[in-house]
């Protein structure tokens, strides 16, 4: 059996996602829980990958799906296009998640005919890492970077945006800031316990193929 590689995963999404568009499914009728809707498909990609490819799976320690490819899935609904994952530190805001999203985004029909239910996805957008900052945030940062802006500008900047970083850490990541200019991110991160990722732009971006690093699969 073939090796799981980042190509081969994209593809297995796409295909995956438009053959599951196409079952009725009897187990999710009735279901409004978006967590189980996301660990039905989780647990059907899971399966569909291991009878063609040999991977390894992620586990809680990891924390993400594909460890081995720096990949971490996403199942959610086109209505409310958004998930947590765990905070590591607040230079993600700025930096990225540190690792790939992809991201199957589904509505689900009921069909009280039959008592089955139909996922269909709309969108399969695969986000390199290096786009998976915050909009805003990295927006703002490149803005005081292009005006000349010095470190107390930054800090400012994320005092304002209620960084959850203390004194000493708000100069520490301005200083790199400077050292290193933030790619443009186009996620939207909301500070809490862990990060509310959002998707509407990524996947309203995926769609018009304009920017390098996120793909529309199902294109």
């Amino acid at each position: 059996m073939e090796l799981l590689t980042l190509e081969g995963l994209k593809k297995a999404a796409s295909s995956f996602c438009l053959e599951l568009s196409s079952t009725a499914i009897n187990n999710l009728y009735g279901v409004t829980d978006g967590k189980a809707v996301g660990t039905y498909v989780e647990s059907n990609f899971n399966q569909y990958l291991s009878n063609r490819y040999d991977y390894t799976l992620g586990s809680a320690a990891a924390g993400i799906d594909f460890p081995s490819l720096e990949v971490d899935l996403k199942v959610t609904s086109i209505r409310q296009p958004q998930s947590s994952c765990p905070f590591r530190n607040a230079a993600q805001k700025v930096y990225g998640l540190g690792y790939h999203l992809l991201i199957f985004a589904y509505e689900k029909i009921d069909n009280h005919t039959e008592r089955t239910a139909t996922l269909n996805f709309y969108h399969v957008v695969f986000v390199d890492k290096k786009c998976t900052g915050d909009y805003q945030t990295s927006y703002g940062i490149n803005e005081i970077l292009r005006r000349n802006g010095n470190q107390d500008d930054v800090i400012a900047f994320l005092e304002e945006r209620n960084f959850p970083l203390d004194e000493i850490g708000r100069a520490a990541l301005a200083e790199r800031i400077l050292r290193e200019p933030p790619a443009m991110g186009y996620l939207t991160i909301s500070n809490a316990l862990q990060w509310r990722l959002q998707y509407s732009r990524v996947i309203q971006v995926s769609t018009t193929g304009t920017i390098t690093g996120i793909e529309n699969l199902l294109a």
